[in-house]
C-alpha cells in the first residue's frame, strides 16, 4: 500500500463561517483554500491509519468575507490581516470514528498568531482512486485566539463561531 498525495482544489474547497449577533446572523463563505493531504487507502476504501495521515490547509485571512463591506472592514481590522495574513491548519493525528468513513481528526489551527489544537469528527471519503473529500464542522470560541468579539454601534457579535469545511483533493500525477 503506497501513500498518495492529494492536492486540494482551491475552487471547489470551501469554508463557511457562521456567527451570531444580537441583531442577525452573519455568514461568510470562503474559497481559495490551498493545501494537500497524504494518506494510504485500504481496499475497502477506508484510510490506512497504520501508515498515518498528514495534511496542511491554508487560506489568506483577507479572503474572509461576509458580503457586507462594513463588517468585512471590521473583521480584517480585528484579525489584523496585514500582520497575520494566513490562517493555517495541520493534521496531527487521525483515529477511527463511529462509522467507516468517519474519523476523529486532531489538528493544529493557527489564527491571529495563536496556535490551538482541536479534535473533531470528520467524514473522509474517496470517490475513486484519484479523488478525496474531507468534510467537518466545529464551533470555535474566538477568544481562544486572543480576539475580542466585535461590536459596532448597536451590533454585538457573540464569541462562538460555527465553521464548516469541505475539502476536495485530487491525487497528483
Amino acid at each position: 500500500m503506497s501513500i498518495r498525495h492529494f492536492t486540494l482544489d482551491s475552487e471547489r474547497s470551501c469554508v463557511w463561517v457562521d456567527a451570531r449577533s444580537n441583531l442577525h446572523p452573519i455568514h461568510s463563505e470562503t474559497r481559495g483554500l490551498q493545501g494537500w493531504v497524504e494518506t494510504a487507502v485500504l481496499e475497502d476504501g477506508t484510510l490506512d491509519l497504520d501508515l498515518g495521515v498528514a495534511g496542511v490547509l491554508e487560506v489568506a485571512a483577507d479572503r474572509l468575507s461576509s458580503g457586507n463591506k462594513l463588517y468585512d472592514l471590521e473583521l480584517r481590522r480585528r484579525i489584523d490581516a496585514p500582520t497575520y495574513p494566513t490562517i493555517a491548519g495541520a493534521i496531527t493525528n487521525v483515529g477511527r470514528g463511529a462509522r467507516p468513513q468517519e474519523y476523529l481528526v486532531t489538528g493544529d489551527l493557527t489564527f491571529h498568531g495563536r496556535t490551538r489544537s482541536f479534535t473533531h469528527e470528520m467524514t473522509i471519503g474517496l470517490s475513486d482512486d484519484r479523488n478525496i473529500t474531507l468534510q467537518g464542522d466545529y464551533v470555535f470560541d474566538i477568544r481562544q485566539f486572543n480576539l475580542k468579539p466585535p461590536s459596532m454601534l448597536m451590533l454585538k457579535v457573540y464569541p462562538e463561531i460555527a465553521v464548516r469545511i469541505e475539502l476536495y483533493g485530487t491525487v497528483d500525477t
